[in-house]
């Protein structure tokens, strides 16, 4: 069975923006995904792989931790 985990920060606190995120992007491996959602200052992660990429950049760039983590399992 393979799992997709979902991470998402609210970037309305935080100490940077989409667009300064966007410039910052690390390249993800196959299965990862970086999301954002403009309107509602929303940025996040979707990972099928095995681990979660190492996050350390886009935590300092956005300075907190995400709001959600949630997983689920694939079907």
């Amino acid at each position: 069975m393979s799992v997709a985990r979902i991470l998402i920060w609210n970037l309305a606190d935080s100490q940077t923006t989409l667009a300064e995120l966007r410039e910052h992007v690390p390249p993800l491996d196959d299965g990862d995904y970086w999301i954002a959602n403009d309107i509602q200052e929303r940025f996040g992660l979707v990972s099928t792989g095995d681990e979660l990429p190492d996050l350390t950049s886009m935590r300092e760039l956005i300075g907190k931790e995400p709001e959600i983590a949630e997983e689920y399992d694939v079907l």
